[in-house]
């Protein structure tokens, strides 16, 4: 971390990082899937910039996952991103970042998504406005307290060097965000959300975004180990592909990466590239009291402490 505040943004150092974090996440994930290989797809976006898709299909461990890297700019603010910043339209801006979601074939490995990104507008005759934005999630099916502490005790250790309170700010605004309104519970075990980061030191502020993207792997690896070989069948892939439904709709009702991709002339293909492969609705469906689907919604979907009473 600097020791004297950096106030002015460095988009090459930060995309640099960003291309390393891509490569790191892919290499670790394909170890654990064992099979699967991500295949690379490099894109170009006609209205200035461009990205690398990374896609895993049918592999070992992972149905279909996506590690996607963009650094896309225009010459005027998208809507979405100028909805609080009315003195930021109509100026010219660069937006970069790594964004991913696994979703797995066995029920009882969680699906996750994870994102970092930097935004800069440089209005005219002023100052570039920098900030940072990102975090992690945990979407199981089927849940486990000692997963959901690892994942937790990993988000924290990644926010302490930042503050105290990091991690508690960052955990409630992840609860708060990752959360279907219309369905009235969250999406999943929460983890860390933090947007419109600028502290007026710039390297400050990258070293908190490269500390949250380098702890994600930490945080989903050992998981994705502990359940990739227990057994599961039709039952279990039933519910899945059912609570992959609360997936869908939270990413395209709410999610704000999707609306900036799609508003700003982003690339559908990798804009889209979170979705489930497969997935079903089913009517009014209930699990059965007492079952282990619908604990799901009664102990683990609850927006609880993970960290509370535990020695984190």
């Amino acid at each position: 971390m600097s020791q004297h505040p950096i106030q002015h943004p460095e988009p090459h150092a930060v995309k640099q990082y960003l291309l390393g974090l891509q490569d790191r996440i892919c290499e670790r994930l394909a170890a654990v899937d064992g099979r699967g290989v991500f295949e690379t797809d490099t894109w170009d976006r006609p209205e200035g910039g461009g990205g690398i898709s990374r896609v895993i299909s049918d592999g070992g461990v992972f149905e279909k996952g996506g590690v996607n890297f963009s650094h896309v700019m225009g010459e005027t603010m998208p809507a979405s991103a100028t909805a609080h910043r009315p003195h930021l339209a109509g100026a010219p801006w660069q937006a970069m970042g790594v964004s991913l979601v696994m979703h797995p074939s066995n029920p009882y490995v969680p699906t996750s998504h994870a994102n970092v990104r930097f935004f800069v507008a440089t209005p005219e005759d002023a100052e570039p406005v920098y900030w940072f934005g990102g975090g992690y999630d945990l979407t199981p099916y089927y849940g486990f307290d000692e997963d959901c502490v690892h994942w937790h005790r990993v988000a924290k250790a990644a926010c302490d060097p930042f503050g105290d309170q990091l991690y508690r700010e960052y955990k409630h605004w992840c609860d708060n965000y990752f959360y279907l309104k219309h369905r009235d519970e969250p999406r999943g075990v929460g983890g860390l959300f933090f947007d419109d980061h600028n502290t007026g030191d710039f390297g400050r502020d990258f070293a908190l975004m490269q500390s949250v993207g380098d702890s994600f792997i930490e945080a989903y690896e050992p998981i994705v180990a502990r359940r990739k070989a227990m057994d599961w069948g039709e039952r279990e892939r039933d519910f899945q592909l059912y609570r992959r439904g609360r997936y869908v709709e939270f990413n395209l009702v709410y999610d704000r990466g999707t609306l900036f991709g799609l508003q700003s002339g982003g690339r559908t293909e990798s804009i889209l590239m979170s979705l489930p492969p497969l997935v079903r609705w089913e009517y009014a469906f209930v699990p059965e009291t007492g079952s282990e689907e619908a604990r799901l919604t009664d102990y683990f979907l609850t927006g609880r402490d993970w960290l509370e009473n535990v020695d984190a």
